[in-house]
């Protein structure tokens, strides 16, 4: 497939825009329409079975002019599809699926484009690979050019189907057929996200000449003043957002038809490839978290094996435990740290020692563990507190602690850490819970965090005072915490009660 040659197509005029900046524009156009829904403007259907679209006045800019004009071109602006007699015959269903399908096709163009960026400008930079190492290489671009190859097939035949008929094209029969093949690439390349990040850090850091060389080629048009690592990530971000394309077509699909059928399954083989990648990132991850922290703990107490393939740290920080004496009457308080470490099976308390050292002296199954409000009134410096019990520690003791945070959201996440597994939400129980919609790209920085995209759509669990909240993504039902500056409050019930219902959708095609 290295040789296979795409030819261009006719009839798709897309703009030159990279994927980075494609979809960008693509999602705060989401981000507009979400808006849209929350305001109202979509509950009256519009006269016209055509879809409505904005007028601009002369006095608007003329960037925003630009923006609903070219940037991610509509199906229906193609000229033969313009005024044409069967797309005033269609309903404005009927439009909307079609235009998400044509999105799919739009985007994988542009994937592509910046595909071909990553491979001929970077990957096969004659000055950048006399920089490398064959390892550093290998850690660095990984199958790039074999995603590249997937990708140039993929879109091949999805262009085939849109010539064959623009009007009813089907594209989930397309996806469903490459699943395998971006099972093959994908999941290698996500893999080694750790390494390859690992090995771009150690570069910038410790190599002048590749950075040199770096800056040489990140300045070429090319590029469209793009950095290298925004092209490596392409690949993690092309693949969740290609679930959520077929999830938005199967949304709109007829229930029951063969094409409903087509999109579930496409959706399910990326669902499933999503899961595996992200599970092997997170094998990867933690072996190397259990490895380096069996380097700096050591045991006081009976000692147990950390290193373990089904072990992942959930949490880890230093707390200030409070120790109240009742002898005297003033019940003094004297602090000590303690620091915690949180695995999804067992939790150790440490004091922590210089040079980042631990000694464990107690530890406890996680089902032998506990946290609770605190409904102590206490004030001032110990007022973040909550409880930790151990119902049973190592030596077969029920034990309790206070702990004090530094702030009310560090409190709220530990609580919510030590919480019992939770069963999958059903949306439908919550009809009346908040909503937000990411505005700005979120990326996790510790395990209990929920790394968002722009226009996801998230389920507020509850609020801390200091700007954190957590939630569940509606969209796959993932539950972190995440700063409040990055999302907008959905205000309006229709828009909500909309999104569960979209949701909703999906997962009854998933279990017919």
């Amino acid at each position: 497939m290295e040789n296979f040659k795409r030819r261009h197509s006719k009839l798709i005029n897309s703009s030159r825009l990279l994927y980075q900046e494609y979809s960008d524009v693509v999602l705060n156009k989401a981000i507009q329409s979400q808006k849209r829904v929350d305001s109202f403007a979509e509950r009256v259907e519009p006269s016209s079975p055509r879809l409505r679209r904005k007028v601009l006045s002369p006095q608007d800019s003329y960037l925003q002019r630009l923006s609903v004009s070219s940037n991610a071109s509509l199906w229906q602006d193609i000229p033969m599809i313009r005024g044409s007699r069967m797309l005033l015959n269609m309903s404005r269903d009927e439009q909307k699926l079609q235009e998400a399908k044509f999105e799919l096709i739009m985007s994988e163009a542009s994937y592509l484009r910046s595909l071909n960026v990553a491979v001929d400008h970077f990957q096969r930079s004659a000055e950048l690979q006399a920089m490398l190492t064959n390892q550093e290489r290998q850690w660095l671009f990984s199958r790039l050019h074999d995603v590249r190859d997937v990708s140039a097939s993929f879109l091949f035949d999805l262009e085939e189907k849109f010539e064959e008929d623009m009007f009813t094209f089907h594209v989930c029969d397309v996806a469903l057929k490459h699943a395998p093949e971006f099972r093959r690439v994908y999941l290698p390349y996500v893999t080694n996200q750790t390494y390859q990040e690992q090995t771009f850090q150690r570069l910038l850091n410790g190599n002048a000449g590749f950075q040199q060389v770096l800056e040489r080629l990140e300045s070429d048009p090319v590029c469209q003043r793009l950095s290298l690592k925004s092209f490596l990530i392409l690949p993690f971000q092309r693949i969740t957002r290609l679930k959520l394309l077929l999830q938005n077509i199967l949304k709109r699909t007829r229930p029951g038809s063969e094409e409903e059928v087509q999109a579930t399954q496409a959706y399910d083989a990326l669902e499933k490839l999503i899961k595996d990648c992200n599970e092997n990132v997170q094998r990867m991850k933690s072996t190397e978290e259990l490895i380096y922290l069996s380097q700096k703990i050591e045991f006081e107490c009976k000692i147990f094996p950390l290193i373990s393939q089904s072990r992942r740290l959930v949490k880890c920080g230093e707390l200030t435990a409070l120790d109240f004496s009742t002898l005297s009457p003033k019940w003094k308080v004297t602090t000590r740290p303690i620091y915690l470490h949180l695995f999804n099976d067992c939790l150790l308390l440490s004091r922590p020692k210089e040079g980042g050292r631990f000694v464990v002296f107690d530890h406890a199954a996680f089902s032998d563990v506990r946290g609770e409000k605190c409904e102590m009134k206490l004030h001032g410096t110990n007022k973040n507190v909550f409880r930790l019990f151990l119902l049973q520690n190592y030596q077969g003791k029920r034990v309790e602690f206070l702990f004090r945070t530094e702030t009310h959201s560090e409190k709220l996440r530990w609580i919510s850490a030590l919480a019992p597994p939770r069963g999958e939400l059903d949306l439908l129980e919550c009809p009346d819970a908040p909503q937000v919609q990411c505005i700005k790209t979120y990326k996790a920085r510790e395990n209990d965090e929920l790394a968002l995209e722009k226009a996801d759509i998230i389920m507020v669990m509850q609020y801390s005072n200091d700007g954190w909240i957590e939630g569940v993504k509606l969209s796959d039902r993932e539950r972190g915490w995440f700063p409040s500056e990055h999302v907008e409050l959905i205000s309006s019930k229709h828009a909500r009660q909309k999104n569960l219902k979209e949701e909703q959708r999906v997962k009854n095609a998933k279990q017919q």
